[in-house]
């Protein structure tokens, strides 16, 4: 049997691929910038927060923890709508992929806080330092070194998981994919760019966030 590739029907879309990456790389800075701010915040509720706000972030984090994220992301652009919520296919996707990291990078820094030692944060209390200022300057660079290589995975997966987003019309890097193999029907060799493409995403957000943590998070 004789397999006939033909790569140049996909790379001549390269135009709706460019899109697709786009839209994969924007999707994904978005929501790593966003569900890492509430990470930090859910993690300082978990670990330090008043017992009344404890119960609401760690139901937040259970649920979205053990739930599929494609469960997340129709809930959200197909359920929320029977309650008057109606979102763009882009919006919602920001939604479930922050929510979805902000719930796993709120563990993953809680796990660094938890692994501080009390002298520090008696030492920061010495010095007159305001709780907040204890946090921010003196328990949180640390703790997010330890666990930097844990949240640099996770993001990783986020992005890969942005993939899932095209099932509701986000215009993606897949999404791209599934309109190119439709168009032209060469499907092993459209998903195979795509593979690809995913590939090198993810190598480039690995090496950016190694290389952006001690240099702009946490300091060396």
């Amino acid at each position: 049997m004789q397999v006939d590739l033909n790569f140049w029907a996909i790379l001549n879309q390269w135009p709706f691929l460019l899109r697709g990456i786009a839209w994969t790389v924007g999707l994904t800075a978005v929501s790593l910038i966003i569900g890492f701010t509430l990470g930090i915040l859910c993690a300082w509720a978990r670990a330090y927060g008043p017992r009344g706000l404890r119960w609401p972030v760690g139901a937040y984090v259970e649920a979205i923890r053990n739930t599929p994220f494609i469960v997340q992301l129709f809930f959200i652009f197909f359920g929320l709508p029977s309650l008057g919520v109606r979102l763009s296919p882009e919006v919602a996707s920001v939604i479930a992929m922050v929510l979805n990291l902000g719930a796993y990078s709120t563990e993953i820094i809680r796990a660094g806080l938890m692994a501080t030692p009390k002298g520090q944060t008696e030492a920061g209390v010495s010095l007159a330092l305001s709780p907040v200022q204890v946090f921010f300057y003196i328990v949180l660079p640390p703790s997010l070194k330890r666990v930097w290589p844990a949240f640099v995975s996770q993001c990783v997966i986020v992005m890969l998981g942005s993939a899932v987003c095209g099932q509701i019309a986000t215009e993606e890097l897949s999404y791209a994919a599934n309109v190119i193999q439709a168009k032209n029907f060469h499907t092993f060799e459209a998903y195979i760019v795509a593979t690809i493409l995913y590939l090198l995403l993810a190598v480039a957000l690995r090496r950016l966030l190694t290389w952006a943590g001690p240099r702009f998070i946490f300091g060396r």
